[in-house]
């Protein structure tokens, strides 16, 4: 016969096995490891995920981290808010990003300039490694365009060549593709050139547009407007092949010149990230950039996808990087003289 008291310890056995194996089966879910990265990644993110940018509000590197922020946030179910932390071409961003931890709750968008050309103009305790950052995914390119003012008379590059007397040519600050381009180009031509660096595409452009230099390097998204107007008058595009908006515009390489520069942009983490929280970070960027309000917004603004795996974005960067070290050296330039 059974006696209550058996029965009340039948029943806390029951309830102690189905605890148990509910315990069980939840470490199983989460590799056996409570706690750990497995299970921070089973529930990623469960707070804000920050997009720093190496710049100020407003410009092109801004508006691609706006862009993909609001595609993140919709997909990872989280907000994704963008700060700014302009400074040394973006080298004070990477460096803060860097020292955080490696969690997926940090991120920024990286310039390729920061990368592949801005240790040519620095010194090496100041230049940044791309090896301290978990590159998730590449973006988009944004092409330099050589641009004239309407009084220089120059229509080509050939009107440039021909020309007597030193040219002064804007950039859009030492370590840029902008100060790059120009100097290899002008070296390679043989054009009598001195430079005059500007902060940012912005005065540079309008410095052409006043005259005030005669030519500059920016890049099309700002200068676009412009060469609508009529203000000022592409010369050439220094990207590999000619830009899908400016299609009647000759490269650099069309004419002869190896010269390819373009800004890249892609999304960076802090190195180390557990590899559940990355892929589902890169899935989180897939979903922002395959919308069509993504892609509608590359198309306004000049941008042509990149969109390249961040393996892929770290190799294709290093070789750009021993590219323009090469040249540089080749043609004796030195770009820290600005």
């Amino acid at each position: 016969m059974t006696t209550p008291a058996r029965r009340t310890l039948r029943t806390r056995r029951a309830v102690l096995g189905a605890t148990a194996a509910f315990a069980a089966m939840t470490l199983a879910a989460c590799g056996g490891n409570v706690g750990g990265a497995a299970a921070e990644g089973a529930d990623f993110p469960t707070g804000p995920v920050t997009i720093t940018v190496g710049a100020d509000a407003g410009g092109s590197t801004d508006v691609i981290a706006r862009a993909v922020a609001e595609g993140m946030a919709e997909d990872l179910g989280v907000a994704v808010p963008v700060v700014n932390r302009a400074g040394a071409n973006g080298a004070v961003a990477m460096e803060e990003v860097a020292g955080k931890p490696a969690d997926g709750y940090e991120l920024m968008i990286l310039n390729a300039s920061l990368i592949t050309i801005t240790p040519l103009a620095v010194s090496e305790d100041e230049a940044v490694d791309i090896a301290d950052l978990d590159v998730l995914k590449g973006l988009s390119q944004d092409d330099y365009v050589l641009i004239a003012s309407p009084e220089s008379g120059f229509e080509n590059l050939d009107d440039l060549k021909a020309a007597s007397g030193e040219i002064k040519y804007g950039t859009t600050g030492v370590g840029t593709g902008s100060q790059l381009a120009q100097a290899v180009l002008f070296k390679q031509a043989e054009i009598d050139g001195a430079a005059v660096p500007f902060d940012s595409g912005s005065p540079a452009l309008t410095a052409v547009v006043g005259d005030q230099v005669q030519v500059a390097t920016v890049q099309l998204g700002e200068a676009k407007p412009q060469i609508d107007a009529g203000n000022v008058v592409p010369l050439l595009a220094f990207s590999a092949e000619r830009n899908q908006f400016l299609p009647d515009v000759p490269t650099a390489v069309e004419e002869g010149y190896d010269v390819p520069v373009s800004q890249y942009r892609a999304v960076a983490a802090p190195k180390g990230l557990p590899e559940d929280v990355k892929a589902r970070l890169i899935e989180s960027i897939d979903a922002a950039i395959a919308t069509d309000a993504y892609q509608e917004f590359n198309k306004n603004n000049l941008f042509t996808p990149h969109e390249i795996s961040g393996e892929e974005v770290t190799t294709e960067w290093t070789e750009l990087g021993e590219k323009y070290q090469a040249l540089t050296e080749e043609y004796d330039i030195n770009l820290a003289d600005g």
